[in-house]
């Protein structure tokens, strides 16, 4: 006769054990992949915010700024200057950008995440 503790145990087996191990690994190296990405869209968008309200009044000079700007920010690796559409909205300046972000997590496996932003 099997005790009556013995019956109502309950636990984790090898293989759910393995299943969990295996998809916490996973969201790991996902993330370990993406936080760069996130910090320098980060940094991308408050250079963006502070070149619109310090940089200056024309598009090259605006350009310029970001440039001056990413040489201080050793992170921005994803977008130079001539890739920010400079516009003016009510006598504001508005600086926006776009950009996609390739990730190789494994083998043949990427991961695309398209980053936008704007001075807004």
């Amino acid at each position: 006769m099997i005790p009556r503790l013995a019956r109502h145990q309950r636990g984790i087996t090898l293989i759910g054990l393995l299943f969990w191990a295996i998809v916490i690994s996973f969201l790991g190296l996902i993330a370990m992949r993406v936080f760069p990405t996130l910090n320098e869209y980060w940094t991308i968008q408050r250079t963006v915010r502070k070149v619109a309200h310090e940089g200056g009044t024309t598009v090259p000079e605006i350009r310029a700024a970001f440039e001056r700007q990413k040489q201080i920010e050793y992170s921005i690796t994803s977008i130079s200057g001539k890739d920010l559409d400079v516009t003016k909205v009510n006598d504001q300046i508005v600086v926006s950008f776009a950009y996609d972000k390739e990730i190789e997590l494994f083998g043949p496996v990427y991961l695309l995440i398209k980053y936008s932003g704007s001075s807004r």
